[in-house]
């Protein structure tokens, strides 16, 4: 899966020419796509334990889940049905919204380093710094000389990541116009998603070939050996939930975390607890 979904180094994509309903090495249906989602939350909390508990020995290796994608392309779905498969108590969630005056202070990878998982965690970005390359570009937020400068950066802070033990998942969420008009029209038929309906949603509509040259430019130059994306077409929730935790576990698998040896005798231990009782 993972050499089906990465996205090719240094080529820009036409987002256009790839299918959003299409489900690349996926299980023949909806119902076979929810039960292959299912069997696989005893693999992934098996792996997650163990490299929780590989991090008490020193092990720094954490996971770090990066979400990113248009509007209802399913973000927080993601993070309902995918992170739900996990013990939450080993998850990092972080939702990045619109800068504070705070984080305006800083630099902008800032606030990305202050969530970064710890060792043994698996984090999970709902959005993240490339939403600084993203909404920036479409909005021209910012010069586009500064703009240019960000891709560098962000290279090297993933690379450093890489580095000190974190694997990076990265995964855009790439869902059709069409699809995205229905899904906010199901929000507006139904009182309890109205919250989650913003009219600007509406404006943004009006700017999606230019988020799409966004997304192209940042999986173009973001796309790298230690931190590839992944292209996930998501109109199909169910295809989208599977494809990243079939994702997820390829990841955990290749980390193959080890339980610590225990650093103390076990027939000690056992005799004295038999002993005390």
């Amino acid at each position: 899966m993972r050499a089906l979904l990465r996205v090719p180094r240094g080529k820009r994509l036409d987002l256009a020419s790839h299918d959003a309903r299409a489900t690349p090495g996926g299980p023949p249906s909806k119902a076979a796509g929810l039960a292959a989602t299912a069997a696989l939350a005893e693999p992934l909390a098996d792996l997650q334990e163990r490299l929780y508990a590989a991090s008490t020995a020193g092990d720094r290796r954490r996971v770090l889940l990066v979400l990113q994608g248009m509007d209802t392309s399913g973000k927080g779905g993601t993070v309902k049905h995918v992170i739900g498969l996990f013990n939450p108590s080993g998850c990092r969630i972080r939702a990045f919204k619109t800068p504070t005056p705070e984080e305006r202070n800083h630099p902008f990878l800032w606030r990305v380093m202050r969530a970064l998982p710890q060792p043994g965690e698996i984090g999970i970005f709902d959005r993240s710094h490339y939403e600084d390359v993203l909404i920036t570009r479409v909005r021209e937020l910012v010069p586009h000389r500064h703009l240019g400068r960000r891709y560098g950066q962000i290279n090297r802070f993933e690379k450093s990541l890489a580095l000190d033990g974190v694997t990076l998942v990265k995964c855009f969420l790439h869902i059709s116009y069409e699809e995205q008009r229905a899904r906010l029209l199901k929000r507006l038929d139904r009182p309890d998603k109205h919250w989650k309906f913003n009219p600007s949603d509406i404006d943004d509509r009006a700017l999606w070939p230019a988020y799409q040259e966004a997304y192209a430019i940042a999986l173009e130059r973001c796309s790298t050996g230690t931190a590839p994306w992944y292209l996930i077409p998501s109109d199909r929730k169910w295809y989208r939930n599977w494809a990243i935790s079939t994702l997820l576990l390829a990841h955990l698998e290749a980390l193959d975390p080890q339980y610590p040896t225990p650093d103390f005798d076990l027939a000690d231990a056992r005799e004295r607890l038999l002993t005390n009782t």
